[in-house]
């Protein structure tokens, strides 16, 4: 008994994956779209004085030949103290607006910037009125910024755990996670944040004042949902206890509520009439070649500032200067160079990490930017472009998310480059693009009155030679934020 009650320890040796803060803070910077990147860097040049943007081109002539000065002077003297290094950084600013295409930058001149309050930040504001931690806030924004166009969380909370671990070095429990969802879910208007419809209906019922048809309704959603998708009114009336007449009324009732709330607060705050600012430019030259710039007129070229490097170099050539004010000045300035140094590398690699994914995109989808045939995106997954560019499949999906290019054809989000292939039934490998465009189509055409349901559009695709079963009709219509055919009237 003795034996079997003793403990044994054991060792066992697990790698974790942890980023440094300069990882953190690129990965931040690679999720944002152009506009919030402006004023992101706008922040941090009025939060670190060490920090700041290029006057002109003169000056930054300047800087490239005292620089070179510095760099050569730091060569011959291998004494000097370490702090010497901030003379021979590179606070030469990389990141210039791009000028390679002259056309591109009387295209990017007038191109309008929204104006107004964003989708984020009218939730985020409604999130920093909550009695929170700072802790709980950051998992909050993370939350909101995770939300889809329509206001509803579609990405697993399991999935999000691990990002906020990896990427934010924020380890929670679900629990924790989901108390928070559950604060953005009571959150203006009603069902924003919620991970399904079903749910985001539910949310919209429970905010209405309190009535009978109200609570039955609820019943419906909670307890019938399937059956109710479904079109099972028998199942329906027997379950409930209800008659014809009062399933007519829930019908009515569900058609009141709204599937997409984040598209209703987008046309509350007027943000379907603000034209997208594209964060690339394409364009096709008269040789078929495609070409591309970022659109980064909003964005400053930066530098750290002269003064704050003048104050290191004095400090390094009166080494007798050691008193104590003397030191803590320096190991500020020290700081704030750092600082300031770490944000220009981490736009720099924002910059080409977006050049880099935007090419790749280019080079695999190459037909559909020379000709704006929409029928000739190839089936394409992130995957892909991460094999070509080098780069983590999440970088690719960061960059993705919430960014658009502008091409001779009209501005596209990136995520709609991404498909997956469709096999036709005499083997011919296509784009699922192909199949949502047309169910999309068949969808705009069809009377109101009289909506097709699933099973008549999956005949109607495969009379266009694309057979297809229901449920993956169902699948594509859902994806493309088709509501059913009942709700469609």
């Amino acid at each position: 008994m003795a034996q079997e009650n003793r403990q044994i320890q054991s060792q066992a040796q697990s790698q974790v994956q942890t980023l440094s803060p300069q990882q953190m803070l690129a990965v931040k910077l690679i999720e944002l779209p152009i506009v919030e990147m402006e004023q992101r860097v706008r922040d941090e040049i009025l939060d670190n004085p060490a920090l700041e943007e290029v006057v002109d081109e003169q000056d930054d002539n300047q800087l490239d030949s005292d620089n070179e000065e510095q760099s050569n002077d730091n060569d011959s003297s291998e004494n000097m103290d370490e702090l010497a290094d901030y003379l021979t950084e590179d606070d030469i600013p990389e990141y210039k607006l791009e000028q390679h295409l002259a056309k591109q930058e009387d295209a990017i001149s007038h191109i309008p910037y929204s104006e107004g309050d964003s989708f984020v930040e009218l939730l985020t504001s409604q999130l920093h009125e909550q009695p929170l931690d700072e802790l709980e806030m950051q998992i909050g924004e993370y939350l909101i910024g995770t939300l889809d166009d329509d206001g509803l969380l579609h990405k697993p909370l399991d999935v999000i755990l691990d990002d906020l671990e990896i990427y934010a070095n924020i380890p929670v429990e679900l629990s924790v996670l989901e108390n928070i969802l559950k604060v953005i879910q009571s959150f203006d208007p009603p069902g924003i944040g919620a991970r399904n419809l079903q749910e985001c209906l539910l949310i919209q019922l429970e905010r209405k004042p309190e009535t009978a048809i109200r609570k039955l309704t609820i019943k419906l959603l909670s307890k019938s949902y399937d059956a109710f998708v479904n079109k099972h009114w028998e199942k329906i009336k027997t379950r409930l206890k209800i008659d014809d007449a009062q399933v007519q009324l829930l019908i009515e009732e569900v058609k009141r509520l709204t599937p997409k709330p984040g598209i209703a607060l987008g046309e509350v705050l007027g943000k379907n009439m603000q034209q997208i600012v594209p964060d690339f430019i394409v364009d096709v030259l008269q040789s078929g070649k495609v070409v591309f710039s970022l659109n980064s007129r909003g964005v400053p070229p930066l530098q750290m500032s002269r003064s704050y490097t003048q104050m290191i170099e004095e400090h390094i050539n009166n080494p007798k200067n050691e008193t104590k004010e003397a030191k803590e000045s320096v190991l500020f300035v020290k700081r704030k160079l750092d600082a300031a140094q770490g944000f220009i590398n981490a736009v720099n690699q924002r910059r080409n990490t977006l050049r880099s994914t935007m090419q790749a995109i280019i080079d695999l989808q190459l037909p559909f930017f020379q000709e704006g045939d929409e029928s000739l995106i190839h089936p394409m997954i992130l995957k892909d472009v991460a094999e070509i560019t080098g780069l983590d499949i999440s970088t690719i999906s960061r960059v993705s998310n919430s960014k658009y290019c502008q091409t001779p054809y009209g501005i596209f989000s990136l995520k709609y480059f991404f498909n997956d292939s469709y096999i036709t039934s005499s083997g011919e490998e296509h784009s699922v693009l192909i199949v949502k465009n047309a169910l999309q189509e068949i969808v705009d055409g069809e009377d109101k009155k009289h909506p097709y349901s699933d099973e008549r559009l999956a005949v109607m695709l495969e009379e266009k030679g694309l057979p297809i079963a229901r449920r993956t009709v169902a699948k594509y219509r859902q994806q493309l934020n088709i509501p059913v055919a009942r709700l469609r009237k």
